[in-house]
């Protein structure tokens, strides 16, 4: 039974994610022409109403407290069979602009894009570390649960779409733009082995990789949990 409900739910939330894929086609950007002659500029307007693409806000603590609760507690063996090919990313999300790219311009200032979507200019305050990048070549964008974590955790049971919509979520706190060097020193290691190098950002960042747990019902582990419960007592609110 409880494996039904859990197929069930997933289900549900991919045919939420598809409706809310094909809604950001409808509020994709404009392409406006830059200073280059072959350069096209993607950027949101001053006082722009929140729209899909912008950061999803995780629960606040009170409600991530109670998440945190719920998840279910066991070890997590290294599950074999884990390849980041069975999380397939980064998928086209409208016209020429995949995952990566749309996560660089929310995220950014000032991001001015190519025909191509990709990023050629804009800067970027990574929250893991607090430096100012004005590449993003040298920005990663980061699962805030890494897709092995997930693999160990639950994923492993899913189906490839299932991976897909996991790797590639816009909707939930899962994705963030980062300096390169904090997401690979953080690698696939949960809370109970690595937190943000800022302790300002330990609060949201907890209830992010709560919040995502939660809504993909994968498990935690008792030094992940403690963790996770350390960290929300930073939160102020």
């Amino acid at each position: 039974m409880i494996g039904m409900t859990r197929h069930l739910r997933r289900t549900a939330l991919l045919t939420a994610v598809s409706v809310l894929a094909g809604l950001a086609l409808t509020t994709a950007p404009t392409t406006a022409t830059a200073a280059g002659p072959h350069t096209l500029a993607r950027q949101a307007l001053p006082n722009q109403a929140p729209s899909l693409r912008e950061l999803p806000e995780p629960p606040d603590a009170v409600k991530a407290r109670e998440l945190l609760g719920d998840l279910v507690v066991a070890d997590e063996d290294d599950v074999p069979g884990y390849s980041r090919a069975k999380f397939p990313h980064w998928v086209t999300q409208y016209g020429t602009c995949d995952t990566r790219e749309v996560v660089l311009q929310r995220d950014g200032q000032d991001v001015v894009q190519d025909d191509q979507c990709r990023s050629v200019s804009g800067t970027w305050y990574s929250e893991y570390d607090g430096l100012t990048i004005d590449s993003a070549s040298r920005i990663d964008i980061d699962h805030i649960v890494p897709l092995k974590e997930a693999w160990r955790s639950g994923a492993s049971e899913w189906s490839t779409p299932e991976r897909r919509a996991f790797a590639n979520d816009l909707t939930d706190s899962q994705l963030i733009a980062v300096s390169a060097g904090s997401n690979r020193a953080k690698g696939d290691k949960d809370p109970g082995n690595w937190k943000p190098p800022l302790q300002s950002y330990w609060c949201t960042y907890s209830r992010a990789w709560i919040s995502v747990k939660a809504t993909y019902q994968l498990t935690a582990n008792p030094a992940e949990t403690a963790a996770l419960s350390q960290m929300l007592d930073t939160c102020t609110t």
